[in-house]
């Protein structure tokens, strides 16, 4: 009788063989979604990331002013006195502004907006319930509208009288009133009698909207004086109070000035004031536009890149010729006044603009950061890689049984990887489909595609190709058996890659990075080949002491520390796909906190170069009336004078030339009081220069000279000697107190140190720079800004510079933002991809420790044994790759050398200080122990519910 089959049994099989594969079909379709979608947008993302770096620095770097300030010089109307109210000064600015609006390059998508027009007339004195004040006028397009008012209201634009209004600081500090009434006399506006009535009082804390007298404009102004709601929110009245800060509060002269006044103010007025005490005055005034560049991120980023970055510098420098040539023609200026602005006979426009400069700055600086996200991309790419590397390996080793009987039945190891790569296809293409879909939802240019492809194409063929390995011949013919020459071609291995690691970091620093936009190819190879390299040092040198840790055990009692270890040991060249997945992570992950922390601490140290105390004055020398004034200021405990002067010193025994110098004078006594910790005040004191002069010369001290040698400077032909009392110390020359000085000048090879009780024989004009140190802890900001606003178009009163404004700028820059969100993204994406490898690393390797732990368990070993075996067995793999990847992680900036210069980010005297993120390193070695430690008490669970018949199967090899 015939016994029928059962097709019952093999349909389970079959369904059975389904199910095991679907976890690797959905690893691979994921990793092949995230590789795809980081490869294909990551030129996108860097281009985005380049224009939201740059939109974030012209809003920075328009803080002070606007971009580009226009002006011209207007005379009043031609006309009697008794029609000067007539005349709307508004009405006739609106087709100027229109003309320099429209002008604006279509390039710059309305990103060039019209922000502001004022006239400001020279100060007039008057008497008020403080005191006699010297009061300044101002009409202002972006003055604040009526919901700024606390009291009052604005003045009028219709009405033949001066109306004023002032801050609510203003009010207090000079006691008015409103109503009052100013009798306004002659100052630095002559020959005007007027009286002024307070109408309003204005709060600083919160502009309201805009006043309606703000000129509008054309087509494109239309968008730009848009830029009128912009200025109209609180963000507008802000920039207002800073760029004229007399308006938000008023400064007092110090008691018996040589102005004769006790306040300096300003106050709003309409723009009929301005025509009719310009009539009366029959002066020249000067009326400015402020435009300002506000481009979108999108925009933005077509002019990130260097061709973009060189369109916009020509467009930055056409704009201006044409808003003049449409304004009045191509007339040169030449001091007449050929143009006209309504009834006034006008001058032609004169630009000024800071921008040019920012964007060589920031084109300097995004060079950089490129190198930055490029190098986390690419490591995010390596671990992905690896990643999927892993899982195909787990795939084969999980069906290498069946096939080996498939090729024992006469298949070939070709056909079976084929038929792997059919099988995964589906799952691979899934992938990519999701990968390019998540690059295409992403705003900006269109995905490399190209790119995605060849990404899904590796990790599609990893598995075929590890099949073939395992299935081919030789392997076949081998075995379990050792390889001929295996020990020979693992040194060639590792030599190899030491060398292709060693040239792609020389390569790297003598060429750098390609300047085009996508990755960078050998950029992206050299984390891989480094990870490589590290990975082949590890492997030869940690199986050492964990080889002598074993032999020390053996003498203890217990075998779970001597099996643990010896087995560690032996199975290192095992774990080295682990090890790279872990130290290229690591690296990745150490570089970039490395990198951030550098840069934050370096903003700090350049922040404190720029400014060498809590505040300083430049040009202080030029106007010593203000630098009386801000050393009055309240919270100012100490003042210290820093000169410079440029020299040719010569040797006075041999006549050779010592070398082109800069002479600098300090305050020595007053800077050690102020500063105890200044290298300048201790050496200087050191020297005995802050004593009594004793002989005749100046005293110095010099670098690269010795004790006793006399030196000769000549100043307007007369003959001055330096006699060097020492060499001057090196960490001088990083001191900030002399970082004011000399960095507004070129850098020179020599610095001659001298105290300034020694500098009395040079005059205060022969300074090239000069500056006033500010000491204190609680400084009076707004007083000190009232006195000196932040540096803009005029400069002739000096630039004050306040360290918390300058610290406040560096740690607000979106350079350094974009590279944080940039690292911080890549790394939190390449910890999960090695957590996965981990785990299927520790997948892979199980089924060997099950058997270990089964042999032991069979002898009687216990539970917690069993878990100390697992954790010391995977211990030194963990220790080996914290070490290294932390290592290279430091390492890298030193590597990648000219690729990597961080000094473009921070500026200061020298590369700064490097500060690696110690806490983001210790969190990263946690997690990792943290992880081996979880995987192994998973491990031993599942071990103690598995029985030993499922681990140990007779007849099997190595059983």
């Amino acid at each position: 009788m015939k016994v029928r089959r059962s097709v019952r049994p093999l349909r389970w099989v079959a369904v059975r063989e389904v199910r095991a594969d679907v976890p690797l079909l959905v690893c691979l379709a994921v990793l092949v979604a995230l590789l795809t979608a980081v490869a294909a947008a990551g030129p996108g993302l860097l281009d985005r990331l380049a224009g939201r770096a740059l939109a974030s620095r012209l809003e920075q770097e328009q803080q002070v002013e606007p971009g580009i300030l226009f002006s011209a010089r207007f005379e009043p109307a031609d006309s009697a006195d008794a029609d000067a109210w007539a005349s709307d000064l508004a009405e006739d600015l609106l087709p100027v502004t229109e003309v320099i609006a429209n002008a604006a390059p279509d390039a710059l998508n309305g990103g060039l907006v019209h922000d502001s027009t004022r006239v400001e007339l020279p100060f007039l004195r008057t008497v008020v319930g403080a005191g006699e004040a010297g009061l300044g006028l101002v009409y202002a397009s972006d003055a604040p509208g009526r919901g700024a008012y606390v009291e009052g209201r604005p003045p009028a634009r219709s009405g033949k009288r001066v109306e004023i209004a002032v801050s609510t600081r203003t009010r207090d500090a000079l006691k008015l009133r409103l109503g009052q009434k100013l009798p306004l006399s002659p100052g630095a506006l002559e020959n005007v009698q007027a009286t002024a009535v307070v109408v309003g009082f204005f709060t600083t804390d919160g502009a309201g909207t805009k006043s309606g007298d703000a000129e509008g404009a054309g087509t494109k102004g239309a968008d730009a004086t848009s830029g009128g709601a912009k200025a109209a929110s609180a963000e507008g009245g802000d920039r207002l109070w800073h760029e004229v800060p007399l308006l938000a509060g008023p400064s007092r002269f110090p008691p018996r000035s040589a102005a004769g006044l006790d306040w300096e103010a300003r106050a709003l007025v309409a723009p009929g004031t301005v025509t009719a005490l310009q009539a009366q005055a029959g002066a020249v005034l000067t009326v400015t536009w402020g435009m300002r560049l506000d481009l979108d991120e999108g925009t933005a980023a077509g002019f990130a890149g260097d061709q973009g970055q060189g369109e916009l510098q020509r467009l930055l420098v056409r704009y201006p010729d044409d808003a003049r040539s449409v304004f009045c023609g191509d007339i040169a200026d030449f001091g007449g006044m050929f143009c006209e602005i309504g009834p006034h006979p006008a001058s032609t426009l004169q630009h000024s603009t800071h921008l040019p400069d920012a964007l060589t700055d920031f084109g300097r600086q995004w060079r950089q950061g490129r190198v930055v996200i490029s190098f986390a991309l690419a490591s995010l790419l390596v671990v992905g890689l690896l990643a999927a590397a892993v899982t195909a390996l787990l795939a084969v080793r999980r069906s290498l049984d069946a096939h080996r009987l498939q090729r024992a039945r006469g298949a070939s190891a070709t056909g079976l990887a084929l038929a792997r790569a059919v099988h995964t296809a589906p799952a691979v293409l899934l992938g990519l489909v999701a990968g390019i879909a998540a690059a295409r939802s992403l705003p900006g240019p269109s995905p490399a595609y190209g790119q995605a492809l060849l990404v899904a194409g590796l990790v599609w063929l990893l598995l075929p190709a590890l099949t073939w390995h395992a299935l081919r011949d030789r392997s076949a013919r081998t075995g379990g058996r050792p390889v001929p020459f295996a020990a020979g071609r693992r040194l060639t291995a590792e030599a190899v890659v030491l060398l292709l690691a060693a040239a792609g970091v020389v390569a790297l620093r003598t060429r750098g990075t390609a300047a085009e936009a996508g990755p960078d190819p050998l950029l992206a190879a050299v984390p891989a080949l480094l990870g490589l390299a590290t990975v082949a040092v590890l492997v030869r040198c940690y199986p050492l002491p964990v080889r002598i840790l074993a032999r020390m055990s053996a003498r203890r009692r217990g075998v779970v520390a001597l099996i643990a270890l010896s087995r560690a040991a032996k199975e290192a060249p095992a774990r080295a796909l682990a090890l790279l997945v872990l130290v290229v992570t690591l690296a990745g992950a150490v570089f970039g906190g490395f990198v951030a922390g550098t840069l934050a601490e370096g903003r700090r140290e350049a922040a404190g170069w720029q400014v060498g105390a809590d505040a300083s004055y430049l040009g202080a020398q030029r106007s010593p009336a203000v630098a009386e004034r801000l050393a009055q200021v309240r919270g100012i405990r100490e003042t210290v004078s820093v000169r410079q002067l440029r020299v040719d010193p010569t040797s006075a025994a041999s006549g050779s030339r010592y070398g082109i110098a800069s002479l600098v004078g300090i305050d020595g006594a007053r800077l050690r009081a102020a500063a105890p910790h200044s290298p300048a005040a201790r050496a200087l004191d050191a020297a005995g220069l802050t004593g009594p002069r004793s002989g005749t010369g100046i005293r110095v001290l010099a670098t690269g000279a010795r004790a006793g040698d006399r030196l000769t400077v000549t100043l307007h032909g007369r003959k001055m000697d330096l006699r060097v009392a020492g060499p001057l110390p090196d960490d001088v020359l990083q001191d900030p107190a002399l970082g004011p000085v000399r960095g507004t000048t070129p850098s020179r090879e020599r610095l001659l140190l001298a105290d300034n009780r020694d500098l009395t024989a040079i005059g205060a004009s022969d300074y090239e720079g000069s500056s006033l140190l500010l000491y204190g802890p609680h400084l009076d900001v707004q007083t000190l800004r009232s006195l000196v606003p932040r540096a803009g178009h005029d400069t002739a009163v000096g630039e004050l510079r306040i360290r918390s404004e300058e610290e406040a700028d560096a740690a607000a820059d979106g350079m350094i933002s974009v590279l944080r969100a940039a690292h911080t993204t890549c790394t939190a994406l390449a910890v999960l991809l090695a957590l996965l490898a981990l785990v299927l690393e520790l997948l892979l390797s199980a089924e060997a420790r099950g058997r270990t732990t089964a042999y032991l368990r069979t002898l009687g070993l216990g539970g917690r044994a069993t878990t100390g075996l697992h954790l010391l067995q995977l211990l030194p793999m963990v220790v080996a790759a914290v070490a290294g990847g932390t290592a290279l992680g430091l390492t890298l900036p030193a590597l990648l050398g000219p690729a990597l210069d961080l000094r473009e980010f921070t500026g200061g005297p020298a590369a700064p200080t490097p500060h690696p993120d110690l806490l983001l390193t210790a969190a990263l070695g946690a997690g990792l122990g943290m992880l081996v430690v979880v995987a192994v008490g998973v491990e031993t669970w599942i071990g103690r519910r598995r029985g030993l018949g499922a681990v140990l199967r007779l007849g099997r090899n190595g059983d």
